[in-house]
């Protein structure tokens, strides 16, 4: 089957309000800000835009509302060439919105309101059938319900489209999303929050994370580990990826452009470990900059990054 498109995403948009701190607030403690900034956000949108600057063909599958917040989101994902064709205006909830600190050490804090990410639901998957068909990879983002999670897992499988499943927030799902995960990408607290709920032990090296979690019967897994890099696991083979050295000035969204970066490469054939180190490449290159999508790199500012040859 011809693909047409490199990625669909179905996931959320949020405006990110984000105050810059030099410390979190322990709780009951006010604390002074020292900038304030509106950016377009979400996980859905900021690995949509994170993969388009890449190159990827992209879509993404979403709600934002009737709003100001919905325009600015919607423009921002239009002038990265993202088809927000699937993305609807939803005139009963305002666009998601998240409430970021971000600390002088670079880590952050969020808190976020879902509002119309809560209403994507299963027609919206049945409507979007004819454009996932025609994708190579989907990626779902957990910050939707879960029946629209399960939905896209079988649209996903009904096409023959490769899922890329990024459990956070972490949620219990159903095993037919579970199966289908190639891979489950999670970062570190996640994974141990997922094998805590399932009952497995943590285990003490990283690069035995991935492959613990193989056990919830997906069928590759990813594990982040910040600046150590990441694990990756097959069900035959297991390896740590290293992390490539950065000065973090702001970790907001690294995540998500991990796994869209994972999810483009994955499109374009790489191998999964291959995929990997070229995640932890663009990863240290959005940590560098402020923001979520502001900070995400175009191609040639990864590759003059790698400083060599591209990951292999």
């Amino acid at each position: 089957m011809s693909r047409e498109v490199d990625l669909v995403v179905v996931g959320s948009l949020n405006i990110d309000l984000t105050a810059g701190v030099q410390r979190h607030p322990l709780p009951g403690e006010t604390v002074q800000a020292t900038a304030l900034t509106t950016s377009a956000g979400g996980k859905g949108a900021n690995q949509a835009v994170a993969a388009a600057r890449l190159g990827a063909r992209t879509a993404l599958v979403g709600r934002v509302g009737a709003d100001a917040h919905g325009d600015t989101l919607l423009a921002a994902l239009r002038a990265d060439g993202v088809d927000t064709a699937h993305t609807r205006r939803d005139r009963s909830a305002a666009t998601g919105t998240a409430l970021i600190s971000v600390a002088a050490t670079g880590e952050n804090s969020i808190i976020v309101s879902a509002a119309a990410n809560a209403q994507l639901c299963p027609a919206d998957i049945t409507a979007a059938q004819p454009l996932i068909a025609s994708a190579r990879v989907v990626s779902v983002v957990l910050e939707i319900p879960v029946a629209t999670a399960a939905a896209t897992a079988r649209a996903a499988r009904a096409a023959g489209t490769r899922l890329v499943l990024n459990l956070s927030p972490v949620v219990d799902l159903p095993a037919e999303v579970l199966s289908a995960a190639d891979p489950l990408i999670v970062n570190e607290h996640e994974a141990r929050e997922i094998l805590q709920r399932n009952g497995f032990p943590v285990p003490d090296e990283d690069i035995a994370h991935a492959s613990a979690l193989l056990q919830l019967g997906v069928r590759s897994a990813v594990v982040t580990f910040g600046p150590r890099g990441a694990a990756v696991a097959e069900p035959d083979r297991a390896e740590h990826v290293p992390g490539v050295p950065a000065d973090a000035v702001d970790t907001t969204g690294a995540g998500d452009a991990f796994a869209a970066t994972v999810a483009w490469r994955l499109s374009q054939g790489d191998p999964l470990p291959t995929a990997a180190r070229w995640a932890t490449l663009v990863g240290a290159c959005s940590v560098q900059q402020p923001g979520a999508q502001p900070s995400y790199p175009k191609l040639d500012r990864v590759l003059s990054t790698a400083e060599a040859a591209p990951p292999r």
